[in-house]
């Protein structure tokens, strides 16, 4: 069955830009616990003790809805923390 593009747009516009902004999310969250978890590693005591403190909070705040697809983006960030 072919669907007319005028119907096939009506709906899509709406769709793939609420697709858009949740990949786009999920990739940011992921972004933000790359960088915390490399402040982590850090020699510096008072840096390890900043990236462990952002890495929790930013975990936390992390969207129930979005963290399956944060942890994909982690794993191809090859980051070692994982979201449950």
């Amino acid at each position: 069955m072919k669907v007319s593009p005028t119907a096939a747009s009506a709906a899509g516009p709406d769709r793939v830009s609420q697709r858009l902004k949740h990949w786009q999310s999920a990739r940011t969250w992921a972004w933000l616990i790359r960088e915390a978890e490399g402040l982590w590693s850090e020699d510096a005591r008072f840096l390890q003790r900043l990236g462990a403190a952002e890495l929790l909070q930013v975990v936390q705040e992390v969207p129930p809805r979005l963290r399956r697809r944060v942890n994909l983006w982690l794993e191809r960030f090859h980051v070692l923390t994982r979201l449950q």
